[in-house]
């Protein structure tokens, strides 16, 4: 088998380099690829052939982990666009945005202070719809518009959005124990 390790994640699954992507055809394509590159399939082989089968098993599960993820496709196309968020660094959002996102930490902060679950669930699923929006605006500025400033702006806030949610799943968890 050859394996070319210089293919993006796309063209390693035959599926065009879009955000919004068939997520049954890279399902497929992965189980083909995995079953192709087993290390069980090379147990026979060389010690050289047994690595070689394992990188690409290795590339194969990273490329399958980042495209199935909206948010880690999203930096992965962008990546492929030349286009660096510097997410750790760029903190810059629009003031509506940091207003949303400070109600937001002050409800969920009043929900929690007071163990009061139904208020928590009631914030995940606002921010569950909110990412949707999000998530749907994304699709139409990478894949239509290629407007790649706006879509890193959106990364950005998205991954801000999977943060509160996971804090309101953390306080749930909370309340449960």
């Amino acid at each position: 088998m050859n394996f070319d390790f210089s293919r993006n994640h796309f063209e390693l699954f035959g599926i065009p380099p879009l955000y919004q992507i068939d997520t049954i055809q890279l399902e497929q394509a992965y189980r083909d690829i995995q079953s192709q590159i087993h290390p069980d399939k090379f147990a026979h082989l060389s010690d050289a052939e047994r690595r070689l089968s394992m990188q690409w098993s290795t590339q194969a599960n990273e490329a399958y982990q980042t495209l199935r993820q909206p948010l880690g496709r999203a930096r992965y196309l962008l990546h492929l666009n030349g286009v660096d968020i510097h997410e750790e660094t760029n903190t810059a959002m629009s003031p509506a945005f940091l207003m949303q996102q400070m109600e937001w930490r002050e409800a969920i902060g009043e929900a929690r202070a007071a163990n009061d679950a139904p208020e928590l669930e009631h914030l995940s699923g606002q921010l569950r719809a909110e990412i949707q929006v999000q998530q749907h605006q994304l699709a139409d500025l990478l894949d239509k518009e290629k407007n790649y400033p706006k879509a890193a702006e959106i990364v950005r806030e998205l991954k801000f959005m999977e943060k509160l949610r996971e804090e309101i799943n953390y306080a749930l968890e909370a309340l449960d124990a």
